[in-house]
């Protein structure tokens, strides 16, 4: 089972239309659910003491979704880099060791709490660029597809 766990909402339309290609595209491989935690408002205004304190809310509303058993990998900044093929060995490596509660963990605009980042298996950075935090939803989606696809020897993978 796999689960992308998000902090806040996706509005935009065309966006919940690729989560949802994907989740589909990912269901005959393994079961994929999206689960979306409520964002912590952080006006412009917040002191680095009031952001530290959203980190912690949205933090903790995320880990309250990850259960002890579950693998997490949570996408951080100071995470490790991956090719495509990289990331289908290591869920490869996952599905071999009975690691099959993969969560995929996507913190809020403001960053990841300390106990969020304690709580991962795994650190993965997703690139050195930087993207709408719903827009990760997609990619992560994508690379997971190609990381089945990628594992099966099945045509997409160029």
């Amino acid at each position: 089972m796999i689960r992308i766990i998000a902090c806040g909402k996706v509005k935009k339309g065309w966006m919940k239309q690729g989560i949802d290609e994907y989740a589909e595209r990912i269901r005959p491989y393994d079961r994929i659910e999206v689960i979306e935690v409520a964002d912590e408002k952080a006006p412009e205004t917040n002191s680095p003491a009031e952001n530290e304190q959203v980190k912690n809310i949205e933090g903790e509303r995320i880990l309250r979704q990850i259960r002890d058993d579950d693998y997490v990998i949570l996408l951080d900044l100071a995470g490790r880099n991956l090719t495509s093929e990289a990331l289908a060995d290591h869920m490869e490596m996952l599905y071999n060791t009975s690691k099959n509660k993969i969560d995929f963990v996507i913190g809020g605009s403001l960053g990841l709490s300390r106990k969020l980042i304690e709580r991962a298996d795994f650190r993965w950075k997703l690139s050195d660029a930087t993207f709408p935090h719903q827009l990760c939803r997609i990619v992560v989606l994508e690379q997971i597809y190609r990381s089945f696809r990628i594992r099966r020897n099945e045509p997409y993978h160029k």
